[in-house]
């Protein structure tokens, strides 16, 4: 065995987001790479919610979940029914004692608790104890992980599941693997993590799902990083909040997704006139409006591309995991910063809130290139025309600086102007500033290349799609080409990535194949492509047949 699935289904409140999250340390504790993927609708309570906890042997996260699934942890009725075709024939089926009616084992949770005096809530211990012993995992590793992970009534917690670990058959061991134990983080908390290594100073947001659980994340580490975080009116305060940091000098990133960014607009607008450095994690979900809101999808693309009212240079990075999401946003904030523009990372439902095995990446060596700052010599001008366009920093209070912050058309230092040449040169110099992100860029490998190296068909893909891609390209001897960076585009690392390929296909979760139209309007031809906009991530088996078609 490969490769291990372990599926546990219940109604919005039945605690399915925890009790994967147990199923996945558990699988870490005994050697596996894990990925888990939680399918909800947006609702409080009802409706039906599931995890699916995917642990490979491999040294890497899969970063995506396959259709057949190995154990059925159900809750209630609809979990069996509803993912009874996701079965395989040796596939073992737990579920709870009266409320379910079903060929498989039986965990009688009520009467645990009941012998326990244990409150509802602990119910899932139950489950998590009974998964144990069908999967043939010693008891050793449930006590670790219950010490690691459930704090507060670990003991009591753990007699609940001892009771159903002891009530339980091994039906479908799981053998152990030799990964060590590694942690386990959302692409939102990576991305958080990253955020803090550029050297963040205030998170700003406004919950929006699925950027919501950074909000969470960094408010209960605040004090432990060091950072300030706010929870704002609205999102035009969250940006406008981000912007007054950045104009006194302090690091910020604000999260949203697309309705939230709508109103953000004017405010990216505005930091690319007054050359505020600020990031924004843009975290996609099915739209348009509403849409689908706890569902993913890669169709806000060229909103990020051209959002905001007039011309001015941007980053937009892509991360397809969590260990590529520490790295980027990291290198995010810095670029931001280094070139006083507005930087996005740009992910998906996937990405943010799925779970990951991560190596945590080291940290890039330091470099000659932070902002540059004023050297006090002569009058401070905010905005001066130097060679790069990069003016040097100074902030509000600074001895000897008056430091003006415009969003009209301005001069040099900040005063508004209407006069035509000032404006070109202002213009120009704004600009420059984009050439130099191109030359930061092009210091680091921005182009992935996986799958079949030299192959002649190849895959075009990014973002949260870089697993199943890999996968399925892998199976059928297909090379992977996954842009890291959107803007500025990497032609030429894009073209040494192409060379050789005859065939490109474009694999996106849009209905308009907007990576392809970019890559296009770049010169790069692409022959085929291949769509999902139903709100759920592709799978490697469903990707692979369509390719298939396709070839």
């Amino acid at each position: 065995m490969n490769d291990v699935a372990v599926l546990i289904g219940g109604k919005a409140g039945d605690g399915i987001n925890s009790a994967g999250s147990m199923v996945a340390q558990l699988l870490n504790h005994i050697g596996y790479s894990v990925y888990v993927n939680f399918d909800y609708p947006s609702l409080i309570r009802g409706g039906h919610n599931f995890a699916i906890v995917r642990g490979s042997k491999s040294a890497r996260s899969p970063g995506t979940c396959r259709e057949k699934v190995d154990f059925i942890l159900a809750l209630d009725q609809a979990t069996v029914e509803m993912h009874q075709n996701q079965q395989n024939p040796s596939s073992a089926l737990l579920f709870t004692k009266g409320l379910v009616k079903a060929d498989g084992q039986v965990v009688p949770v009520k009467e645990i608790l009941v012998q326990e005096n244990a409150p509802e809530i602990m119910g899932n211990s139950a489950f998590i104890g009974g998964f144990a012993k069908a999967a043939g995992i010693s008891w050793e590793t449930v006590e670790q992980v219950f010490h690691a992970h459930v704090p507060k009534g670990a003991d009591l917690n753990l007699r609940v599941a001892q009771r159903a670990y002891d009530q339980l058959a091994t039906v479908r061991p799981i053998p152990r693997c030799a990964n060590p134990p590694r942690p386990l983080l959302t692409g939102n908390e990576a991305v958080g993590i990253g955020l803090v290594r550029g050297g963040l100073d205030a998170y700003v947001s406004y919950p929006m799902t699925p950027s919501s659980s950074l909000l969470h994340f960094l408010a209960g580490e605040n004090t432990r990083f060091g950072i300030t975080v706010v929870h704002p009116e609205n999102e035009i305060a969250v940006i406008l909040m981000a912007l007054g940091f950045a104009a006194a000098g302090k690091r910020a990133a604000v999260g949203t997704s697309g309705g939230g960014f709508c109103l953000m607009t004017e405010g990216l607008s505005l930091a690319g006139m007054a050359e505020l450095p600020v990031v924004i994690l843009m975290s996609q979900r099915t739209g348009p409006s509403t849409g689908l809101p706890t569902y993913t999808g890669q169709s806000d693309l060229r909103f990020v591309l051209h959002a905001g009212q007039g011309e001015f240079p941007r980053l937009i990075v892509a991360p397809g995991d969590a260990s590529e999401a520490i790295l980027w946003s990291a290198r995010a904030m810095e670029l931001a910063w280094r070139c006083q523009l507005p930087a996005f990372i740009l992910t998906d439902k996937t990405l943010s809130e799925g779970t990951y095995s991560v190596d945590l990446p080291s940290p890039d060596k330091p470099t000659s290139g932070d902002p540059v700052t004023w050297d006090r010599k002569g009058d401070y001008l905010r905005y001066a025309d130097t060679p790069s366009g990069i003016p040097p920093l100074a902030f509000a209070g600074s001895p000897g600086a008056i430091v003006k912050v415009n969003s009209y058309a301005h001069d040099e230092s900040g005063i508004t102007t209407e006069d035509a040449a000032v404006v070109v040169r202002m213009v120009q110099k704004r600009m420059r500033k984009g050439q130099v992100l191109v030359t930061e860029i092009a210091r680091y490998t921005v182009v992935d290349v996986s799958g079949i190296r030299d192959a002649a068909t190849a895959i075009l893909c990014w973002g949260s799609t870089r697993g199943v891609c890999e996968e399925a390209a892998t199976s059928l001897g297909l090379r992977v080409v996954r842009p890291v960076v959107l803007t500025p585009f990497p032609l030429q690392q894009l073209k040494t990535a192409l060379a050789g390929v005859t065939r490109l296909i474009a694999v996106e979760e849009s209905s308009t194949a907007q990576l392809a139209d970019l890559a296009q309007c770049n010169g790069i031809a692409v022959h085929d492509t291949i769509l999902r906009f139903d709100g759920r991530p592709f799978t490697p088996e469903d990707l692979a047949g369509r390719i298939r078609e396709v070839l």
